[in-house]
């Protein structure tokens, strides 16, 4: 498989370029292009690409302007930081997506998923207005307050308070920067869409944290990383292999 990357981050097109060979050595990467100039350029020429993998925001401009110069006649899957939430529009306008940061097993998914559809066709000019639409928008507006079990009472605990989030005998808990844990009515993935991407980051499937409560990394076997954070937590957390880069370049942003 002959693939292009367009993405304007120079760490998050390796990572990609990096789990795209670790799920499949074969699949070529025949360019990394940065911009939309350069994109337009290379899309307008005759290429062998099969497939695109496509961020939206870009150093001159939204991608979606690419599709105004050019057509592209191969499928394209989306890199995005957007949260869920928004994401609707591109399932709605039958657009594949990954969420940033891109997990492996998203990834392998999704290229078995155009690989069992042999898909042949670009995206419609009506798909690529719905899109423009979207990122058009204001942000969103995240929690501020979260509505928490506290005895035999609840109480409203602000969301700057919580260091992080986790999932503690199958009950998802806050747990606040006085090391106080509070049961909450969500689950961890409907958290993870109400929570501010910049302040906030899903390390794995048992925990949220905050940056504030970050105290420092640590190397792990496998190149997987340990999150130390105050307060302590009993239990390790632990980040992925495929998600270490994305975590580092979050953490020091």
């Amino acid at each position: 498989m002959k693939v292009v990357i367009v993405e304007d981050e120079l760490a998050a097109s390796e990572n990609l370029a990096y789990l795209l060979h670790n799920i499949n050595s074969d699949i070529e990467i025949l360019k990394v292009l940065d911009s939309v100039k350069s994109s337009v350029e290379f899309l307008s020429k005759y290429h062998e690409a099969e497939l695109i993998f496509m961020d939206i925001h870009l150093a001159d401009g939204v991608s979606f302007e690419i599709f105004d110069q050019v057509t592209i006649n191969i499928p394209v899957i989306f890199t995005t930081a957007y949260n869920q939430y928004a994401l609707k529009a591109f399932k709605f306008n039958s657009i594949d997506y990954l969420l940033k940061p891109i997990d492996t097993d998203e990834l392998s998914d999704a290229l078995e998923q155009f690989k069992v559809q042999n898909k042949q066709n670009g995206i419609a000019d009506h798909q690529i207005k719905g899109l423009i639409d979207l990122v058009g928008k204001k942000d969103k507006i995240y929690k501020s307050t979260f509505l928490v079990h506290h005895r035999d009472e609840m109480i409203p605990l602000k969301t700057e308070k919580i260091a992080y989030f986790r999932i503690d005998d199958g009950i998802v808990k806050g747990v606040s920067f006085e090391n106080k844990s509070y049961s909450m009515d969500s689950k961890l993935e409907d958290l993870e869409e109400e929570l501010d991407p910049d302040q906030f980051y899903r390390a794995n499937r048992q925990f949220i944290i905050n940056r504030e409560a970050i105290v420092n990394i640590k190397q792990y076997f496998n190149s997987k990383l340990i999150v130390v954070v105050d307060p302590v937590c009993d239990e390790r957390i632990v980040v992925s292999k495929a998600k270490a880069l994305g975590f580092k370049t979050w953490l020091d942003s």
